[in-house]
């Protein structure tokens, strides 16, 4: 009995305590970098327009990085490449390459996922 009552807790402990991990959203907005881009690093992407991009890497986190000046084509790519500074982290000294451009990042941070797309209505 003593035995079922000791390891009740720990799991008990265990259990509150994935619940509380679960339920904290992720801290954005903080300066950021990706690790091992090279190895397929960033797993996702959505454009934010022609200046921003929302970057996923392989553990499923968020990111968004800005652009220094107008990205032609980004609001619209299908895929991008980067570019480090000579690291194999992806920062806010490294550039995103769409079509051929090398678009240099100017702040790269922490972010929740995307806003969802809105949907059109059907016309009818």
């Amino acid at each position: 009995m003593l035995t079922r009552t000791l390891l009740a807790l720990p799991l008990a402990a265990l259990c509150a305590a994935g619940a509380l991990a679960q339920t904290t959203p992720p801290e954005t907005g903080k300066p950021a970098s990706i690790p091992f881009v090279q190895f397929d690093g960033i797993q996702d992407f959505q454009p934010d327009g022609d200046r921003a991009v929302y970057l996923q890497d392989r553990g499923r986190k968020w990111y968004h990085a800005t652009i220094l000046g107008p990205c032609l084509g980004l609001s619209f790519a299908t895929r991008i490449g980067v570019k480090t500074s000579g690291s194999t982290s992806l920062d806010r000294y490294g550039s995103l390459l769409v079509d051929g451009q090398e678009c240099r990042i100017d702040q790269l941070v922490t972010s929740g996922p995307p806003p969802k797309k809105a949907k059109k209505p059907k016309k009818g």
